[in-house]
């Protein structure tokens, strides 16, 4: 049966790195309850900054074998997909969702977050999903992208979507759970970033806020991103890390996505700025560079999962190396 927030545990049945997650996701909790200001920052707690893998890298195994991978890593837990052609398909999430965050818990994880296609509350699988998700002690999720509507411009179109993510952060609140949008480089509502605090600006970020993306901020902002984060600094609830430099293939400029550190992503001033804005939460590395099909999430890959795994090391090497210079680990 999975661990719900009112199961009772001890800190000898665990293993070092479960009982540190344990508190974490305990010390999460309590900034929720009578705060003078909800959109004051909570003062960062460092063990809250647990650092995931995103499971759309590791379609091609299962969940058991994916967590002891990943374990093995030395990483602190998964950000699993539960959304259409994820680990756990959306109409299953009911059932299956609880088994899997057993099943990768019992490897010495944790589950702080997931990946959903979730946007509208009304939708017959989002109350399902953040259901499921909370009594199996997930306590952050990623929505899915909105787009504008050409037809009603574009400040029209984010009044539209106001109402209805007001009631999604409603859902959030009844299920104990926190919503976080990704700014993602393109022309959807994010791609910007201003537009996303216009979307949320009024929405309490306990329940509805944002999961930060470094490199799409850059590819999008260029040197202006750190106005971007600025701008939402107090609605920052996760983060995902990749980087990239822009290359020119088949005549046209695009993102060439890199190991962490390789490339342009100003990793050091963005860091320095986390730790003076006081960010935490979660955060889940992403490995969208050549990787055999691994990187688009394909069933199957290509090439060795021994070279996989080598690239989810490094990273996760390089980016607790940041953190440690930073002073956020």
């Amino acid at each position: 049966m999975a661990r719900t927030e009112n199961s009772f545990i001890t800190a000898s049945s665990m293993s070092r790195r479960n009982f540190v997650s344990t508190l974490a996701t305990a010390g999460a909790l309590l900034p929720m309850a009578g705060l003078a200001n909800p959109f004051t920052p909570v003062s960062p707690v460092k063990s809250e900054r647990l650092i995931c893998v995103f499971s759309k890298h590791l379609q091609w195994l299962g969940v058991p074998e994916m967590a002891k991978a990943v374990a093995d890593l030395g990483y602190d837990g998964i950000d699993l997909t539960v959304r259409k052609g994820g680990h756990i398909e959306p109409e299953q999430a009911a059932t299956e969702l609880p088994k899997a965050v057993a099943q990768i818990r019992k490897a010495g994880l944790e589950v702080p977050m997931i990946v959903t296609n979730i946007t509208d509350p009304k939708d017959p699988f989002t109350e399902p999903i953040l259901k499921a998700a909370s009594q199996a002690g997930v306590k952050y999720y990623r929505t899915n992208w909105v787009n504008y509507d050409p037809k009603l411009g574009i400040l029209k179109t984010l009044e539209q979507y106001k109402k209805q993510f007001r009631e999604l952060a409603g859902l959030n609140k009844k299920y104990n759970i926190r919503g976080a949008y990704q700014n993602h480089s393109g022309t959807s509502v994010g791609a910007a970033v201003w537009d996303i605090y216009e979307l949320l600006k009024d929405i309490d970020p306990r329940w509805l806020g944002v999961q930060y993306d470094i490199m799409h901020a850059t590819a999008e902002g260029g040197e202006s991103w750190l106005n971007g984060l600025d701008l939402l600094q107090k609605h920052v609830n996760c983060l995902d890390f990749k980087d990239f430099y822009w290359a020119k293939k088949d005549g046209k400029w695009q993102h060439q996505i890199v190991p962490l550190g390789q490339g342009m992503v100003n990793f050091k001033k963005f860091f320095s700025l986390i730790k003076q804005f006081n960010i935490s939460g979660p955060m889940s590395i992403h490995l969208e560079y050549e990787l055999g099909g691994a990187d688009q999430g394909k069933k199957q890959i290509t090439i060795p999962k021994d070279q996989v795994f080598a690239a989810m090391k490094r990273d996760l090497q390089t980016l607790r190396s940041m953190l440690q210079e930073a002073g956020l680990a």
